[in-house]
């Protein structure tokens, strides 16, 4: 019969063409995958649900200072280890680990700049070096920036990003920079000198606690998780639901915490205002 008259057929699988990885980014906030050439055109805001992913400290200065004005400070300050702190990781293999993943000495970079042609002091801590914990040189490097700025009557703005507030592996010098950084934005208060506070996705912790949660004017990203504990913490403690967008942003504009949020589009636009306003 034709039907086993029929010739054979070979059933050839085709390999499925590799794609080049670093091309394409998965989006936190919808799932969305982005080419990275548009998110980082985008200024890394997925253009679809608005959500801002995390910028390094580097790409941060990039965004508000005005090209080629910024000067360092304290470049070469790095942490040492007090309390030979040993776990899965000693706190110097940490270290090392992530001063090779961001080429950073620590969690902060500070310095002077112009942003549209005014000059300020800007300090930013970067979330990838240990969560942008504070330790002793975050706590320093802050402290030294808000004190060059009131002997030279300039205005200061400081960008964090800390998932991991006081960096325990530091015990007591990390939590005397709390008050450390707070006594030294006292006495640029008093000098009558501007500081804005700019909060990330995530601000939390000490430092939410300290320097983060002082300033005259106090702007939040979209969305961004700010506050002491988490969220989960919180709930496992008093054993009850928390309120739908708890701790983002938008929460905290309408309970009265911050002050406005800002776009990342608009961020250096809106700052160059306030200074205009504050000076």
């Amino acid at each position: 019969m034709a039907l086993f008259g029929k010739p054979k057929y070979t059933i050839v699988r085709l390999k499925k063409k590799e794609m080049p990885e670093g091309l394409w980014t998965k989006c936190e906030g919808c799932s969305e995958t982005l080419y990275n050439k548009t998110l980082e055109e985008n200024l890394k805001v997925c253009p679809k649900c608005n959500y801002h992913f995390t910028l390094g400290a580097n790409e941060r200065l990039n965004l508000l200072l005005d090209k080629e004005t910024f000067v360092e400070f304290d470049k070469e300050m790095s942490s040492v280890d007090p309390l030979e702190f040993k776990g899965p990781k000693t706190y110097k293999e940490k270290l090392e680990q992530d001063q090779a993943a961001t080429g950073l000495k620590d969690a902060a970079v500070s310095g002077e700049g112009l942003l549209e042609g005014k000059k300020i002091i800007i300090a930013v801590t970067d979330s990838r070096f240990i969560m942008g914990s504070m330790g002793s040189v975050v706590g320093e490097k802050i402290t030294r920036a808000i004190e060059t700025a009131t002997k030279n009557k300039l205005p200061v703005i400081i960008v964090s990003g800390s998932g991991g507030g006081a960096r325990m592996y530091e015990g007591m010098y990390s939590l005397m920079q709390m008050s450390k950084t707070c006594a030294a934005l006292s006495y640029h208060h008093q000098a009558r000198l501007a500081f804005i506070s700019i909060l990330t996705n995530p601000t939390m912790a000490g430092v939410m606690a300290s320097f983060a949660g002082v300033g005259d004017i106090i702007i939040a990203e979209p969305k961004a998780l700010i506050g002491f504990t988490g969220p989960r913490v919180i709930e496992q403690t008093i054993r009850q639901k928390l309120p739908p967008g708890f701790q983002r942003s938008e929460f905290l504009l309408e309970h009265g915490l911050i002050d406005m949020i800002v776009h990342r589009k608009n961020l250096k636009t809106t700052l160059s205002l306030l200074l205009d306003y504050l000076s």
